[in-house]
C-alpha cells in the first residue's frame, strides 16, 4: 500500500440507432444522451483515436447532482473541465443519477454497454470513479462486474467491507478527506487494510485538513490521471 498524506445551449438532435429513439444535446465539448438505463454526458477526445481504441473513464457524482439538468453534473470531477479542453487523453461518461435515486450497478453496466456498443473503446482500459454516494457506486459496480475494469478510485466513499476480496486483482487508488464528517475516514482505512489483507493492489491518499471535499484536491492531481493510463486489464 502506498499512502500519500497531502494539505491542502444547445440545439436538440434526434438519431434513431438499434430501433431506439435517442435524444443528445451537444454542450460544450461534451454531448447529454438520453438512454433507457441513465442519462449520460460524454467526452470523446479530438482527433483519431488510438490503436485499440480509447481509454474509457466512468465518472459518477453525488447525492447534490442528482435530477435531469446536465449542467448539474458538470459541477465536480472531470465534467467540470472537459468543455474547456479537447486533449484529455480519455472518453469520459457521466451519467446522472435520477433525484431521490441511488446508483444502480446493473443500470450503469448498461451505460456501459450501450457506450462501448457505439464507440471505439478499449475494452481493456475502462475505470470508474466516483465521489461521495458515487464514490460508494464505484466500489459497487467493480464488485458487481471486476473484470471489467483496468482499475477503481473511489473518493470519499465506503465499500463494502466484506466482499472486498473480489478486488484484489483490481488495483485501486482511494482518496478520502482526514475531516471528513459526512463519511468518515474510517470507511476509507477500513477497505484499504481489507483489500491489503486479501494481497490487493491499492494506494490511499488521506488529505490532512481537507472535509467532504476531497475530490477537489484528487481530480485536480495530473498523477490520477498518468496513473489511471498505467493501468491495463489482462486476461486470466
Amino acid at each position: 500500500m502506498k499512502t500519500h498524506h497531502q494539505s491542502p445551449h444547445v440545439k436538440m438532435k434526434i438519431i434513431i440507432a438499434f430501433g431506439l429513439l435517442i435524444h443528445f444535446a451537444a454542450s460544450g465539448n461534451q454531448v447529454y444522451v438520453k438512454s433507457e438505463s441513465y442519462n449520460f454526458l460524454i467526452y470523446v477526445p479530438s482527433g483519431a483515436s488510438p490503436e485499440g481504441g480509447f481509454p474509457l473513464l466512468m465518472f459518477l457524482h453525488g447525492s447534490g447532482e442528482r435530477g435531469d439538468d446536465p449542467e448539474l453534473v458538470k459541477k465536480w470531477g472531470p465534467p467540470s473541465f472537459l468543455d474547456n479542453t479537447t486533449d484529455f487523453p480519455f472518453l469520459v461518461v457521466s451519467p446522472q443519477c435520477p433525484a431521490e435515486e441511488l446508483w444502480d450497478p446493473k443500470r450503469l453496466g448498461a451505460v456501459l454497454d450501450e457506450v462501448e456498443a457505439n464507440n471505439n473503446v478499449d475494452i481493456n482500459r475502462i475505470y470508474i470513479t466516483g465521489l461521495s454516494i458515487g464514490g460508494h457506486a464505484s466500489w459497487d459496480l467493480a464488485m458487481d462486474d471486476p473484470k471489467r475494469f483496468a482499475a477503481v478510485v473511489p473518493v470519499c466513499g465506503m465499500g463494502d467491507v466484506s466482499s472486498a476480496c473480489l478486488l484484489k486483482e483490481l488495483p485501486a487508488w482511494v482518496f478520502h478527506g482526514a475531516l471528513d464528517q459526512v463519511i468518515p475516514h474510517k470507511h476509507a482505512d477500513q477497505m484499504v487494510e481489507a483489500l491489503n489483507k486479501c494481497g490487493g493492489n491499492v494506494r490511499y491518499t488521506l488529505y490532512q485538513g481537507v472535509d467532504h471535499f476531497a475530490w477537489i484536491p484528487a481530480y485536480r492531481d495530473p498523477e490520477l490521471y498518468e496513473w489511471l493510463l498505467q493501468q491495463k486489464r489482462t486476461d486470466d
